[in-house]
């Protein structure tokens, strides 16, 4: 028997979201997450999706789960009891989401003691997130030592920038002292639907220059030239670029300067303002894309600003990655607002005419879970909606390195 099988692992600092798929058809076996671990009230909600399991639909367990390593026992053990566990000699790999790789890691790795050194190393650099992905890999590992550790990094698709677009324009030593650069993030996102546009319009990804929009809570645009990252808004933190649920994106940065000489506030302060209470929530008191488009529909001024300084940077990437690129194919909306506020993509693209784009107004207000054009036929840039799946790059990519 081939194993075939992959376990996908995405530690955050207090849950584990995590998926089983075959890569024989690249179907999924189960679903899950561990939330709120460390707490009294931490819960798992596991689904099977396959086999005489699924029947019974998602089970639910609620109390303390102390912490990761019993978050994965109990990941396993429910793994187990659908017949697809963690000792399975179907199971070919552990694919584990990395956010931060540096400069170091550009493609998957296979996890060593070396690696795994490499990955603490690279804490500064992700303070909030490397922390976690490193647990979860220790965990993993100490559950299966024995099969392929798989490290998908979310900057590694970004790795291919030129040197003039990844380098900010301050003094070169210490920018080299201090690892400071453009890196990228919504590394794994931006693979895959850059890939799946290019399937969607029926051509090689090779052949396709497309501007790609991962649009969540967190907001990140990319420029893709035949499948190669050539630029993208996040920088050397997920802190740059478009305005987010709860970040401020692009800012001069003097006002850091400002609110720490004439308000007196502290590092930290201002770390937390620009990254937790920036963005939609700080213009207006909601982070949801779809509580601030309710309140603007009722008349909230705040709420009808928020949602137009939203539009107006996202408009400018488009309008500044098909300088970029030269030639756009296509650009592709992803991510939960990107995938489902047809209100966020009519506005973005309105006046965008004399660059080839227009939408269907009656395709782009449809509802569809599959990968769709929303472009009407007359324009020569393709506009699609692509639902991301990174579980999938970070398993395709992970079952890729084993097999090799």
């Amino acid at each position: 028997m081939t194993a075939s099988r992959v376990l996908v692992l995405n530690s955050g600092s207090s849950s584990v979201k995590y998926q089983l798929l075959d890569m024989a058809d690249r179907s999924r076996l189960a679903v899950g997450l561990v939330e709120r671990i460390g707490e009294e009230t931490s819960r798992l909600v596991h689904e099977p999706l396959a086999g005489p399991a699924a029947a019974g639909g998602k089970r639910e367990q609620a109390g303390p789960i102390a912490d990761h390593e019993a978050a994965l026992k109990a990941v396993a053990a429910e793994l187990a009891a659908d017949g697809t566990g963690l000792d399975s000699p179907e199971l070919a790999a552990v694919g584990h989401r990395v956010v931060h790789g540096g400069t170091r890691f550009t493609l998957p790795t296979v996890i060593d003691d070396e690696v795994l050194t490499e990955i603490r190393n690279l804490i500064p650099l992700a303070p909030l997130h490397n922390p976690a992905n490193v647990t979860g890999i220790e965990v993993a590992r100490s559950l299966r030592a024995d099969i392929p550790q798989i490290a998908v990094f979310d900057t590694a698709f970004h790795s291919t920038m030129p040197e003039y677009a990844a380098r900010y324009a301050i003094d070169a030593a210490t920018a080299d002292t201090y690892s400071v650069r453009r890196y990228g993030f919504h590394g794994t996102s931006h693979a895959y639907v850059s890939r799946a546009t290019a399937d969607l319009l029926g051509r090689p990804v090779e052949d396709v220059n497309v501007i790609v929009l991962h649009l969540g809570n967190g907001a990140s645009a990319s420029a893709v030239r035949g499948g190669v990252c050539v630029e993208t808004s996040m920088g050397m933190t997920p802190l740059e670029g478009l305005v987010m649920g709860t970040r401020s994106g692009d800012l001069d940065p003097a006002v850091v300067f400002h609110l720490a000489r004439v308000g007196g506030l502290s590092v930290d302060e201002i770390d937390s303002l620009l990254n937790k209470k920036s963005g939609l929530l700080g213009m207006c008191g909601d982070n949801d894309m779809r509580e601030v488009l309710r309140r603007a529909g009722e008349g909230d001024e705040s709420a009808r600003l928020a949602f137009d300084a939203y539009v107006h940077r996202l408009k400018k990437y488009i309008g500044a990655y098909a300088a970029v690129l030269g030639r756009v194919d296509a650009v592709a909306f992803t991510a939960g607002v990107g995938e489902n506020a047809h209100q966020v993509r009519e506005a973005a693209l309105d006046g965008l005419a004399e660059l080839g784009l227009a939408l269907d107004l009656e395709a782009n207000a449809a509802r569809s879970p599959q990968p769709r054009l929303i472009s009407a036929d007359y324009t020569r840039v393709a506009v699609a909606v692509v639902p991301t799946d990174e579980e999938l790059e970070i398993a395709t990519q992970a079952y890729a390195l084993v097999t090799q």
